[in-house]
């Protein structure tokens, strides 16, 4: 709730205080990997939030605590009961600081087969990849960085049938 609502002190209060009380396991489990009841992570709830400064806290915590396999598997590439990864939230949400930090962190913790596949290719539960969310509401560097990694890294035809070419649902 802390994370949802822009409470950067609180959060860093109940950080403080699981630091103090809880096994690594309990803050991993309860606090940096349990989903709510639309299965959304502390980080796709901070996503959704203008401030990064929670969303940058989040993660430190997170780089501290889980492993590479945790950090790729249930937050780079979880998705929500929508099927969005925090990736799709960030584009959705408008904020290109926290969307540029999400394409970061994938760009070192994930193998390119992970990145194409699993995030710059993923789509929601409407057949949206993050290229459609991107192209009407992310900064255009941003995007051009997009681009430029689907130029290089993936074939022609991926980027004519599930980028330029893709339809979604609607």
């Amino acid at each position: 709730m802390a994370a949802k609502k822009d409470k950067s002190e609180l959060l860093q209060k109940v950080w403080e205080w699981a630091k103090e009380k809880l096994t690594t396991e309990e803050i991993n489990n309860i606090l940096l990997l349990d989903t709510d009841h639309k299965g959304r992570t502390f980080r796709h709830i901070a996503a959704t939030r203008v401030n990064p400064e929670i969303f940058e806290k989040v993660w430190d915590w997170a780089k501290g605590k889980l492993t590479r396999e945790e950090i790729n598997n249930k937050l780079l590439l979880a998705t929500g009961n929508k099927g969005r990864t925090v990736w799709h939230i960030a584009a959705s949400r408008f904020n290109p600081e926290i969307f540029e930090k999400v394409w970061d962190w994938a760009k070192e913790k994930l193998t390119t087969v992970e990145i194409n596949n699993k995030f710059l290719l993923a789509t929601d539960n409407k057949g949206r990849t993050v290229w459609h969310i991107a192209a009407t509401r992310v900064n255009p560097e941003i995007f051009e960085k997009i681009w430029d990694w689907a130029k290089e890294k993936l074939t022609t035809e991926e980027i004519n049938n599930i980028l330029l070419l893709a339809t979604n649902h609607d």
